[in-house]
């Protein structure tokens, strides 16, 4: 049925004003409440979308900005925004980029016209044009696996990550490592996660098996070709770090391939605590991060944006361990203070770091 608010209002005895609150959740009586929802359970009444968004300036959706929608990390970072998402009545836009820069800046720009209320961006590569268009976004823009300066964002210690793994290698007696990068273009997977294992070899006295680096990009096939090359280039390798459950796991085909047996001629261990890192066999050693935690925090970040002092109470889970506030420059010159979140990680060693005298742990 095609009817007004005003309508509406006349036939539950109250004002138009009244009814435009009982549709945007604001302060009214038990009594007014009770007769407007009969009113519009009656009519079947339903405001115009177009009217709600001209009204309050809002359109009730957010975009979310995503470098692959197949990658299982990827995809635990959505569950987290969505359930916060949900919670408060707010709808996603999901933009896939398959890791595209200009892809991304596109989508951005798109968001930024007003599309939506806000926007998360789960970043891969950030380069100067992105810092950029996030600076002067007319939205707010919360960052998803990158530490950024212009805008709040939440991100996992890469460094200490890759840094402990390939301590606890070498103290089980691994004295030839190797590690599979990500992209260097990536400063979290690529570059923090490679300066975590240089720094422990080197602290170590193993400073040649800083040499013993192959890139990959991620995908299970690089990781398998990453490891190929690595054993023509130093067969006795015995230990090898992997920046993702995803390259280790293809590591491990390679190794297989090879005829070396895990984990006595080599220890292998990923990061990210992948469902594929739980099936392989030998099971994959890793690191655990809190995918959805994080996906939880930036829609509550952008919320708290969005609906200052509205949304639903932070979410819950593992503490952060560390967040503070950078200052920044706004726009309009003021000082702003942008939330850095930096969430923490726990190690769960499988089979393919276990020796016989080993225990699991988790």
């Amino acid at each position: 049925m095609h009817m007004t608010i005003s309508e509406i209002a006349k036939l539950a005895g109250v004002s138009s004003a009244t009814v435009s609150r009982y549709f945007n959740n604001g302060y009214l009586s038990d009594e007014k409440r009770e007769a407007i929802a009969k009113v519009v359970k009656e009519t079947g009444y339903r405001p115009s979308p177009q009217a709600q968004t001209l009204r309050t300036h809002r359109s009730g959706m957010v975009g979310v900005i995503l470098p692959r929608i197949e990658s299982t990390s990827i995809a635990r970072v959505v569950a987290g925004i969505s359930t916060v998402m949900n919670k408060n009545e707010y709808k996603i836009m999901l933009a896939n980029t398959e890791n595209n820069p200009d892809t991304e800046l596109g989508y951005m720009k798109v968001f930024d016209n007003k599309q939506v209320d806000g926007v998360i961006f789960v970043a891969t590569v950030i380069t100067g044009k992105h810092r950029r268009m996030i600076r002067d976004s007319a939205i707010p823009i919360v960052v998803v696996g990158q530490k950024i300066d212009e805008a709040d964002c939440v991100y996992h210690d890469d460094y200490h990550a890759t840094y402990e793994l390939t301590e606890m290698l070498i103290n089980k007696g691994r004295k030839k490592p190797a590690y599979i990068s990500a992209l260097k273009e990536d400063r979290a997977v690529g570059r923090e996660r490679t300066k975590g294992y240089v720094d422990a070899v080197r602290k170590h006295g193993l400073g040649d098996a800083a040499d013993r680096i192959v890139e990959g990009d991620f995908s299970r096939e690089s990781g398998q070709e990453a490891m190929e090359q690595l054993l023509r280039d130093c067969p006795d390798i015995d230990a090898v770090i992997s920046a993702t459950d995803t390259m280790g796991v293809g590591a491990i085909q390679a190794l297989r391939l090879f005829g070396k047996n895990i984990p006595s001629d080599v220890m292998i261990a990923g990061i990210g605590n992948s469902p594929m890192s739980e099936v392989i066999s030998p099971t994959l050693t890793t690191m655990n991060y809190e995918y959805e935690e994080s996906g939880r925090i930036a829609a509550q970040l952008l919320l708290d944006k969005i609906l200052p002092g509205q949304s639903e109470d932070r979410a819950s889970g593992s503490t952060p361990k560390d967040a503070r506030g950078a200052g920044q420059s706004s726009a309009d010159g003021s000082d702003a203070t942008c939330a850095q979140i930096l969430l923490g990680h726990r190690l769960i060693e499988r089979e393919s770091t276990v020796g016989s005298g080993d225990k699991q742990s988790c």
